[in-house]
């Protein structure tokens, strides 16, 4: 290459760094880094909203092992549905305590 070509390469390539090349420079990295910031918070807050969510459904299955919802009958009031699904609760728990008797008295 001619050394005048390497000169006027040289020339171009180092130009003057002005501030507004670096104001323009760093509202890019600035907003990268925002955006990573929102991100990382916003993933943390959805692993937060979904472990809540099963920890609550959880203990719904825990009040109501049946897995059915507590709906009544028609026309029967809200008591009467809640005294039969305890009824159903109560008798499920007996017969899962007769059937833990029933294997120990047989030895397993």
């Amino acid at each position: 290459m001619h050394p005048a070509v390497v000169v006027a390469a040289f020339a171009d390539y180092h130009q003057t760094v002005t501030m507004e090349d670096v104001w323009g420079v760093l509202k890019w990295v600035l907003a990268a880094l925002a955006a990573g910031f929102i991100g990382q918070f916003g993933k943390s807050f959805a692993l937060r909203l979904i472990h809540r969510r099963q920890t609550s459904r959880v203990l719904d299955s825990a009040d109501n092992p049946s897995g059915q919802s507590i709906i009544g009958k028609p026309g029967e009031s809200p008591e009467q549905t809640g005294i039969r699904e305890q009824a159903k609760i109560e008798k499920k728990r007996a017969k899962a305590q007769a059937k833990i008797e029933k294997k120990s008295k047989d030895g397993g």
